[in-house]
């Protein structure tokens, strides 16, 4: 990933609160037309994706693992919600936004979001990658004629792409805030470039009556506060079928994306940890919100761009983007309504830009060729499926070839015992487990091996059952044989082991204090005493 390693956290002064501010205001923009975009997908009310953003926004901000991230209603949940809302309707998508937040909460009490460190670096790469071009691609709707899309079972599809004049006076206004996004930081960092460059596009399109869709023309954003709302749905066990496979899978692409998002956002600012703490603030904020008509939602990996770039570092931001939502909402949608969407396109063209991995091209040609699979395995299924699918595949992949790499790594070397006359020592070199199993029973030459046999695993390490049950098919061998074997420098997780599988284990007295010497019996009785 690019190296955007930012500042320490600063006190709060003046200047620093007015940039919290400025960087909120920012996001807030940049979050209704996605609000509303992805509201549409989902099938339902724009307002059910606007209380979403603020109301996930502002829990989130107050309570979640990291300050600088940003929450709300997302395009890779909204995909997943649109069948159920077309099966079921949207009152079975507040209850299953419910429980999608309790388990959520269940998943941050039980420390699960550790989990994310076992996600590999070419995974992280792929999913910055594929996101980015998920990004890019959902603006392109935006270069449709406002009105023309219809509502499907897989959400908004179809509708006019803008031509001639309509066209080109869009692209340019697109080139102009990516422009000016650029050229502000050189001019003044006292206004966040992204919100001078909305600012000046509005107020010449404005200033020029000029003809282009505007944020009005996606829906009205204007409404009231939301009020508590119990969802209506029977309280029956076939409710709870038809909403709980839809709450764990919707609970797990936005704990997986919001904590890739705290990883990334993590190596930006310098800040590590906080991911059972998002867990739980993810949980409590979709769980409030499917009381109060939200939709629910995760972090936001652009927007969360947008605050950090803009200056933001603590929470003040990500509450200010979430307050300022609010009062689009209630006081200010006659004007919000008039920004044009070109402006906004621009911004999330300059987060595309400054979110996908540009070296990873040169990172492709160095690293080994597994790696280089999985970065792009990730980045295309990411675009084509999901981000939940796209890591867990990821994952997979590299847990696999790493699995294969060591399984290749066990071998041994043989020399004469130097404490038991006539005893032949392999010296056990990698791990032993499942992937290795066939390969360690391939090692001893049990035909024309001596009377005894020692095997010393100080530079191994039995890891699994696979790993024992090996042990036991290589005693088993030697004792037809009319010969035996004894182990030698297993380690105290390996001692674990062999004790839980119900196995004579005797520690010898004289072991080292960084590894145990143990006698391993089978019950055959074949294994037994410790050179040395």
């Amino acid at each position: 990933m690019p190296d955007l390693r930012l500042m320490p956290q600063e006190s709060l002064t003046p200047s620093r609160l007015r940039i919290e501010l400025l960087s909120g205001l920012t996001v807030a923009l940049a979050l209704v037309p996605e609000a509303v975009a992805f509201a549409f997908v989902a099938g339902v009310h724009p307002l059910v994706g606007l209380y979403a953003a603020f109301l996930v926004g502002l829990i989130t901000a107050l309570i979640g693992g990291r300050p600088g991230m940003i929450s709300g209603a997302t395009g890779a949940l909204a995909v997943v919600m649109v069948a159920l809302v077309a099966q079921h309707g949207v009152e079975y998508l507040f209850a299953t936004v419910v429980l999608m937040g309790i388990l959520q909460i269940t998943a941050g009490v039980l420390k699960w979001g550790k989990f994310i460190r076992l996600v590999p670096h070419p995974v992280m790469l792929g999913f910055v990658n594929g996101l980015a071009i998920v990004i890019f691609l959902a603006q392109l709707g935006q270069f449709k004629v406002p009105g023309t899309m219809v509502q499907t079972d897989h959400g908004m599809s179809g509708g006019e792409w803008l031509s001639g004049t309509a066209l080109y006076t869009m692209l340019g206004l697109v080139a102009l805030t990516m422009a000016l996004i650029w050229v502000m930081p050189r001019i003044t960092r006292l206004i966040p470039a992204p919100l001078a460059g909305i600012a000046i596009v509005a107020g010449l399109v404005i200033a020029l009556g000029l003809d282009v869709p505007r944020v009005g023309d996606l829906a009205s954003i204007q409404g009231g506060l939301p009020s508590l709302h119990i969802p209506m749905v029977p309280l029956t066990l076939e409710t709870l079928e038809i909403i709980l496979p839809y709450a764990v899978i919707l609970a797990a692409i936005g704990l997986i994306e919001s904590l890739l998002t705290l990883n990334l956002v993590g190596e930006m600012t310098g800040k590590r940890g906080g991911a059972s703490q998002e867990c739980i603030a993810q949980g409590v904020a979709n769980t409030v919100t499917g009381f109060f008509g939200g939709m629910g939602g995760c972090a936001m990996i652009g927007q969360s761009m947008i605050n950090v770039k803009s200056g933001g570092r603590t929470r003040i931001a990500a509450t200010a983007a979430a307050l300022f939502l609010l009062i689009f909402i209630l006081f200010a949608a006659p004007l919000i309504e008039q920004i044009p969407l070109a402006a906004l396109v621009g911004v999330m063209f300059m987060v595309v830009i400054g979110t996908f991995a540009w070296n990873s091209f040169t990172i492709l040609r160095k690293v080994p060729l597994t790696d280089a699979l999985v970065i792009v395995l990730v980045t295309v299924v990411t675009v084509q499926y999901d981000l939940a699918i796209a890591v867990v595949v990821g994952v997979i992949v590299s847990a696999l070839a790493y699995a294969w790499n060591n399984a290749t790594r066990i071998h041994a070397h043989t020399r004469d015992s130097v404490t038991e006359t006539g005893a032949k020592v392999y010296e056990i070199q990698g791990p032993l487990f499942f992937g290795s199993a066939a390969g360690f029973t391939e090692l001893f030459d049990i035909e024309n091996d001596p009377d005894a046999v020692i095997a010393d695993f100080a530079r191994s390490r039995v890891v699994d059952q696979s790993a024992l049950q090996a042990i036991e098919a290589v005693a088993s061998k030697y004792e037809a044989a009319g010969k035996s074997i004894k182990l030698r420098h297993l380690s105290p997780d390996c001692h674990r082991l062999l004790k839980k599988a119900g196995h004579l284990v005797v520690d010898s007295d004289d072991d080292p204090d960084y590894q145990l010497a143990v006698d391993y019996g089978v019950r055959t009785g074949v294994l037994g005493g410790a050179e040395g």
